[in-house]
């Protein structure tokens, strides 16, 4: 082991040594805002201590930023080139795809037939969509004056981007965000999360590799009100992309008003999954159970309010808790049978289980689960068993406010319309998903939604190329697809006269 190196071997027996420095212009560099200890949400070991980034730091990781985006061996990069980077890049991410998904689910808990299965492959294919992107971006030329005027558009990088991702996904919103930034031309100072930093760390390792010059992308570890508060701060970063909790992101939008940073914001959600009478209640109750015990609950997008119309309520909960019961398996995160892992940290279990306590104390009715996990950990780890509660009015808090944790609330419905509004009560307004076999009916409603995402007959099957995002205090913007590049371009007018004289 030197500073800035750890040797370890993980749960599975594959042995790792991991960069526990910041990355700075293609080096790994010790940080001066302390240590961060990355903890086993199985057991609550501590798995290492990763340099943490303090203001300085983070001033260090701009100027780079700064300085690569100036500088015409990045700026000046033919599309082409950058794609070819970028595809490298995602090559050697892929070649060490088993260790990256080591780290991924010793880190955060999530299964590892997961992490290697659904979050690296996303990993890669996103990289890869974007690096296809390179050489695609331009603008287009606009018809006037004939004989007088001539204009046309150029598709421009917006500068020096900070990226902020959360824990549920390390790796999967780290390329969401890095992806379309440097297909487009950006430099990047990218702040993982605290809870998670460790498979980001080791990616960096091939940065340099991979060719992008020195600057291009930084890393820099750090907690939140230290690195976090500097980088959204700083008057030398262009633009903020952030995805979290509502309030962070309220934070975030008031701080980067410094220097009217542009912002991509994707937070909160309470999406609403509406089963209708005339669903294949089969499959509404195994996409139901998808939608919100899928990454132990912990998504964005979870589907936590499942509304089934009345005349089958008693049959679909019937089918929902057996969906769970043979599906939602909880145990060992390396264990190939594994369905749910523990939460990713002490905080966000204690959190879930005060919501449980709420739902009993508002009056719902505990349908199944509501309790830690026993059965594996011999007691350590932060396991929750499926929960699920019914007789939920819509001003409870498990209603009306985010848990993020494997937990739900099944509420009966009358009409479309009552329906509809019940979806629609609430502040956010991220994702949704309709049961129905009635074609008009499915597109009458996703109309009707206020989410800026609709699945109809599943739920959580996102595609890198479709658009992600919200409306209200979800969130600004969108992420994934070609709406994705255009958070991270800029479009300048050129106007060419002809021949106008005065």
């Amino acid at each position: 082991m030197s500073d800035l190196k750890v040797d370890l071997t993980a749960p599975n027996g594959r042995k790792i040594t991991l960069p526990i420095g910041i990355y700075i212009n293609n080096e790994f560099v010790k940080g001066n805002g302390g240590e961060i200890e990355s903890i086993n949400p199985t057991d609550e070991s501590v798995i290492a201590k990763v340099s943490a980034a303090s203001a300085d730091d983070v001033d260090a990781a701009v100027k780079a930023a700064r300085q690569a985006f100036n500088d015409p061996s990045w700026r000046d990069l033919p599309g082409p080139d950058r794609g070819a980077i970028m595809f490298k890049w995602a090559d050697l991410l892929e070649a060490n795809r088993e260790t990256l998904a080591t780290l991924e689910t010793w880190d955060n808990g999530k299964p590892y037939s997961v992490s290697y299965n659904e979050d690296l492959a996303e990993v890669i294919s996103c990289l890869r969509y974007y690096a296809g992107w390179a050489d695609k971006i331009h603008g287009q030329t606009i018809p006037t004056t004939p004989g007088m005027k001539f204009a046309y558009t150029l598709k421009q990088p917006i500068g020096v981007c900070g990226q902020i991702i959360p824990w549920n996904y390390p790796l999967a919103m780290a390329a969401w965000k890095l992806g379309p930034a440097l297909a487009c031309g950006n430099t990047v100072v990218l702040k993982p999360a605290e809870q998670t930093p460790l498979s980001i760390l080791f990616a960096a390792q091939f940065i340099s590799e991979a060719g992008f010059p020195p600057g291009v992308i930084n890393i820099i570890n750090g907690y939140g009100k230290e690195a976090g508060h500097a980088l959204v701060s700083h008057l030398d970063v262009d633009k903020i992309a952030f995805t979290g909790s509502t309030a962070t992101g309220k934070a975030i939008m008031k701080t980067a008003s410094v220097n009217m940073k542009n912002i991509t914001l994707e937070t909160g959600g309470k999406s609403p999954l509406i089963v209708f009478e005339d669903c294949d209640l089969d499959q509404a109750a195994k996409w139901s159970q998808i939608g919100i015990m899928s990454n132990q609950g912990q998504i964005c997008t979870a589907t936590s309010r499942v509304l089934v119309q009345e005349s089958i309520l008693d049959k679909f909960v019937e089918k929902f808790q057996e969906a769970i019961k043979t599906t939602s398996k909880v145990g060992d995160p390396f264990a190939d049978d594994t369905f749910q892992g523990p939460q990713v940290t002490r905080a966000q279990y204690e959190r879930v289980l005060s919501y449980i306590e709420a739902g009993k104390s508002e009056g719902g009715k505990l349908l199944t689960g509501g309790e830690p996990h026993k059965n594996v950990g011999e007691g350590k780890g932060f396991f929750i068993e499926p929960t699920v509660f019914t007789d939920v009015t819509e001003e409870m808090k498990v209603y009306q406010e985010e848990i993020f944790g494997p937990f739900c609330v099944v509420v009966s419905f009358k009409t479309e319309e009552d329906a509809i509004r019940m979806a629609n009560n609430t502040t956010y307004g991220l994702g949704s998903a309709i049961f129905t076999q009635n074609l008009e009916r499915a597109h009458r409603v996703a109309e009707k939604i206020e989410a800026g995402m609709v699945w109809i007959n599943s739920s959580q099957d996102s595609d890198i190329r479709v658009p992600f995002g919200g409306v209200k205090q979800s969130g600004i913007g969108r992420e994934l697809g070609e709406a994705g590049l255009a958070a991270y371009s800029q479009t300048k007018a050129v106007h060419v006269n002809l021949g106008l004289k005065l």
